[in-house]
C-alpha cells in the first residue's frame, strides 16, 4: 500500500478509536458518577448553566475520557502508520486538543479544569501513545 496513503487511513482510525472511546468512557463514566440533578449530560448549555452544582468527581470522568482517548487514538494512529509515527500521533493529539478548547469555550468550568485538561490531556497523552506504538 502506498505509504501516505497508509499514513492518511492510520489517522482516519486513530481518531475514530479516539471518538468511540471518548464518547464510550463518557457515557460509562456518567453511568458511575451521575451529573448533579437537573443537568443534562446531552445538552452543552445545560451542562454550562449547572457547573456551579459540579463537585470534584464530576471533573474526574471527562478528564479521564479525554486523556484515555487522545492515547488510545495517538497509539492507533503510529501503530497503523507505515513512517513519521510520531507526528500521526500528534496530529491525532491536536485533532483532540481543538476539540478540549472548544468545549472549554462552548462549556466553561473552573480555570482549574481548564488548564489541567488543555495541558495534560491531550498533547502529552499523544506524546506517550506515540512513544508506547514505536517501541522495539
Amino acid at each position: 500500500m502506498n505509504p501516505i496513503l497508509r499514513n492518511i487511513l492510520a489517522v482516519l482510525a486513530g481518531y475514530a478509536a479516539f471518538t468511540v472511546l471518548n464518547i464510550g468512557l463518557i457515557l460509562l463514566g456518567l453511568q458511575i458518577i451521575p451529573m448533579p440533578e437537573g443537568i443534562d449530560p446531552m445538552d452543552p448549555e445545560s451542562i454550562k448553566a449547572g457547573m456551579k452544582l459540579f463537585s470534584l468527581p464530576n471533573f474526574i470522568v471527562p478528564f479521564i475520557a479525554h486523556a484515555g482517548s487522545t492515547l488510545v487514538g495517538a497509539f492507533t494512529a503510529a501503530k497503523i502508520g507505515i513512517d513519521k509515527k510520531m507526528i500521526l500521533a500528534y496530529i491525532i493529539g491536536g485533532l483532540a486538543l481543538m476539540g478540549g478548547i472548544s468545549a472549554v469555550y462552548q462549556i466553561g468550568g473552573p480555570i482549574w479544569f481548564q488548564v489541567l485538561d488543555l495541558v495534560v490531556a491531550y498533547i502529552p497523552m499523544a506524546y506517550l501513545g506515540g512513544t508506547l506504538a514505536t517501541r522495539k
